[in-house]
């Protein structure tokens, strides 16, 4: 490969959705967090080392019978979603968290699969979470 020596039209997208291929019997629910495995293929979001988290799902995907590739499922993969949380208070604005499982966020996990920074204080069960912000 060499560096331009001429303009290039360059294919672009906003990049906001995108698409990923479905690991072999997993099922995505529209809302949960996505990560994905270290194969490269889109799971229901988990505390699992080698697990990196890649967004929110746009759509629901049942992948259960199918093997890797199978399927495909949309994500956003920016915004502030709600999730579940434990033990949050009002001082913990703007901490990193990490993936617990599919609709779960906690500011500490055993593999710290992270997912964003808290931007909103619903109540100790519930927060905001900026997935823009890691």
């Amino acid at each position: 490969m060499s560096a331009l020596t001429n303009d290039r039209k360059t294919t672009y997208r906003e990049g906001i959705e995108i698409e990923y291929k479905v690991a072999a019997g997993a099922v995505i629910y529209a809302g949960s967090l996505v990560c994905l495995n270290s194969g490269g293929y889109a799971e229901p979001g988990a505390d699992t080392a080698g697990f990196r988290f890649v967004g929110v799902a746009f759509e629901h995907v049942d992948n259960a019978s199918g093997g890797n590739g199978a399927a495909t499922v949309r994500l956003r993969r920016k915004g502030v979603f709600r999730f579940a949380a434990s033990g949050m208070a009002v001082a913990d604005l703007g901490k990193a968290v990490n993936v617990a499982d599919d609709q779960t966020v906690a500011t500490e996990t055993t593999n710290s699969v992270a997912c964003g920074r808290i931007a909103e204080f619903i109540g100790a069960t519930e927060v905001g979470v900026d997935i823009n912000q890691r």
